[in-house]
C-alpha cells in the first residue's frame, strides 16, 4: 500500500531517480571515487525525496538535503546532483508560501560565498566556473518553480474569479425572475382585479334589485359586460406584449391619455368624478405614460368599492415631472379603504410603480377623506 498522500506519479518520480543513479553508477560515473557504495546510498535517498517533496516538501527537502551535503562530502556524484535540483524545484512549487523566497536567498548566498571563496583560494577566474555551477543547481530550479507557482497561482485567482462572477451572474439572473415576476403580478393585478371588483360590486347589487327594477338591473348588467370585456381586451393585450417582448407592442397599452375614457368608464359604474388637468398635457415615456393610467385606474376603483360615491381627480403636467392626486369621501360605516378587495394589493402597487420611476407616493385617511397623491419624474422627452 502507497503512503498516505503520495500518488502514481510520485512513486514513478522516485522510481525514475534511483534507477537513473543505478544506471550511471553501472556506466562507470563514479569511478574515480572511493566510496561508490556511499554514493549510490546517497543518490537512492536522493531519489526518494524527489518523490516526497511534491506531497510533503518540508520532508522530501530536508532528506534530499541530507543526501545531498552527503554526497557532496563523499563525491560529489552527477546523479544526486540532478536530483536535488528537481527537488529544490518541486519544493518551490508546492512547499509553503516563504519557502521559495528562502530557498532563492540562501542559494544566491551559497552561490556568491563559494565563489568569492573559490577565487580567493584559487587566484584564477577559471574558479568562478564553479559559481556558474551552483547557480545551474541552486539558483536556476528555485527560480523557475517560482515562476511555475506564481502562474498556478494567478491561474487559481482567475478560476476564484470567474466562480464568483458565475454565482453574481446566477444571484442577477434569480434577482431578475423574481422583479420580472413581482412585475407580472402588478399587471395583472392591474388589469384584472380593478375590472372584477368593479364587476363583484355590480353582480351583487343586481342580486340585491327586485324583478321590478329591471331597469337597474340592466344598467348593472350592461356595467357589468363593459368591465369584463374590457378586463379581457388589456389582459390579452398585456400577454400579447410578454409574448412579444419587444417594445413596439407597447402602443396597446394605455396612458395618461386614456384617463378620460377611463373617468366615464367608472362614471357608469356608479361614481362620480371631477377631473382637471393643469399645465399643457405633452407626451410622456411609456413607462411613466402606463404607470400613471394604472395609478389613476386603481386610484378610481378604490374610490369605487369604498368611497362615498364621488371623487376628484388632478392632473398636473409640471416641469420635469407629472403630479396626479386622487381623494374620495369616505363612508362613516365603511372604516379603512384597504378592507374588502385586494388586501391592500392595489396600494402597494402604486406604490412600486411610483418607486420602479424614481418617483413618490403617498396614500392616506384624514378628516373623513381618502387622498392618494403621487409624483412621477419625466424626462425632457417622450419615451420609447
Amino acid at each position: 500500500m502507497m503512503p498516505t498522500g503520495l500518488n502514481r506519479r510520485d512513486v514513478l518520480v522516485a522510481t525514475a531517480c534511483v534507477s537513473g543513479a543505478v544506471l550511471l553508477m553501472a556506466l562507470g560515473a563514479t569511478e574515480e571515487t572511493s566510496h561508490p557504495g556511499w554514493l549510490l546510498a546517497a543518490a537512492v535517498v536522493a531519489g526518494i525525496a524527489a518523490g516526497l517533496t511534491r506531497n510533503r516538501p518540508l520532508v522530501g527537502l530536508g532528506l534530499g538535503t541530507a543526501a545531498a551535503a552527503a554526497d557532496v562530502a563523499v563525491g560529489p556524484s552527477l546523479a544526486t546532483v540532478v536530483i536535488f535540483s528537481q527537488i529544490l524545484h518541486d519544493a518551490a512549487v508546492h512547499g509553503p508560501r516563504r519557502l521559495p523566497r528562502l530557498l532563492l536567498w540562501i542559494g544566491g548566498m551559497l552561490t556568491v560565498g563559494v565563489t568569492i571563496a573559490s577565487m580567493l583560494t584559487y587566484q584564477e577566474a577559471d574558479a568562478a566556473v564553479t559559481g556558474v555551477l551552483l547557480a545551474i543547481v541552486l539558483v536556476l530550479p528555485v527560480w523557475s518553480g517560482i515562476s511555475i507557482r506564481q502562474h498556478r497561482d494567478q491561474s487559481e485567482a482567475e478560476r476564484r474569479n470567474a466562480e464568483q462572477v458565475a454565482r453574481l451572474a446566477e444571484l442577477d439572473n434569480r434577482q431578475a425572475v423574481a422583479a420580472e415576476r413581482t412585475r407580472m403580478a402588478r399587471e395583472l393585478h392591474d388589469v384584472v382585479a380593478n375590472h372584477l371588483g368593479i364587476i363583484a360590486i355590480h353582480s351583487t347589487g343586481a342580486l340585491q334589485l327586485g324583478e321590478d327594477r329591471q331597469a337597474q338591473t340592466r344598467q348593472a348588467l350592461t356595467v357589468i359586460r363593459e368591465n369584463a370585456v374590457r378586463g379581457l381586451a388589456e389582459l390579452r393585450e398585456s400577454i400579447s406584449l410578454l409574448r412579444m417582448n419587444d417594445t413596439s407592442a407597447s402602443a396597446g397599452i394605455p396612458g395618461i391619455g386614456d384617463v378620460p375614457g377611463l373617468v366615464r368608464q367608472v362614471e357608469q359604474a356608479g361614481l362620480t368624478v371631477r377631473m382637471k388637468t393643469a399645465g399643457v398635457p405633452r407626451p410622456l415615456p411609456a413607462a411613466v405614460d402606463m404607470a400613471a393610467y394604472r395609478i389613476a385606474q386603481e386610484s378610481l376603483t378604490n374610490a369605487i368599492k369604498h368611497g362615498a360615491g364621488e371623487a376628484d381627480m388632478t392632473i398636473e403636467y409640471q416641469p420635469g415631472q407629472l403630479m396626479m392626486t386622487v381623494e374620495n369621501g369616505i363612508p362613516a360605516a365603511s372604516g379603512h379603504p384597504a378592507g374588502t378587495f385586494g388586501a391592500r394589493a392595489g396600494l402597494i402597487g402604486m406604490r412600486e410603480r411610483a418607486s420602479l420611476l424614481g418617483g413618490s407616493f403617498s396614500a392616506e385617511a384624514a378628516g373623513g377623506t381618502f387622498r392618494v397623491r403621487v409624483c412621477l419624474p419625466v424626462s425632457g422627452s417622450a419615451g420609447p
